[in-house]
């Protein structure tokens, strides 16, 4: 299994592993709209020369008080492929993913997802670092992950992703 950045010749195979994961065009509409923007990270999961995973991080902005420098991006989507799912590509990008952003210098990622899932990676609920996502969420839904430590310590406020998250299907 080899992660690898997206590369522009990945973009279709890219579309249709998400429609594929999610059984909806929704995931897919999203990537293409938010591919190219600064600072996202695109990361595909290859085996045997076919895409059978994929994960999408791309920034967010806290409207509150935080450091000006923080760095902070949303982790959304990750998919998997149906027939390759439950063999742990997913758990791979999002290690692999994480570790990139860390990287790349990204303070913290937040994601919207199952706290079942995602805490195994560290991630904790965003309130208790003072932070609320902008969408009417479970708390528990919302969670945060430090990648410096620290970079959350004065920081509280809305977590709001970008306009192309808000757009109709």
């Amino acid at each position: 299994m080899e992660i690898r950045t997206e590369k522009p010749e990945d973009v279709e195979s890219v579309r249709h592993l998400n429609i594929a994961a999610f059984g909806r065009e929704n995931e897919a509409n999203l990537v293409d709209r938010l591919r190219g923007i600064a600072s996202t990270l695109s990361l595909v999961a290859v085996q045997a020369d076919r895409i059978v995973g994929h994960i999408f991080f791309s920034p967010v902005v806290v409207a509150g008080k935080c450091s000006k420098n923080l760095s902070i991006l949303g982790l959304a989507p990750v998919a998997v492929l149906p027939n390759y799912q439950r063999q742990g590509i997913g758990t791979l990008l999002i290690r692999e993913g994480l570790e990139e952003c860390r990287r790349l210098g990204f303070q913290a990622v937040v994601v919207l997802g199952n706290p079942d899932f995602y805490l195994r990676f560290g991630f904790i609920p965003a309130s208790r670092n003072s932070l609320k996502c902008e969408y009417d969420v479970p708390d528990e839904a919302f969670m945060v992950l430090e990648l410096e430590s620290g970079a959350l310590q004065d920081c509280s406020g809305t977590v709001k992703y970008r306009s192309e998250f808000n757009l109709c299907e």
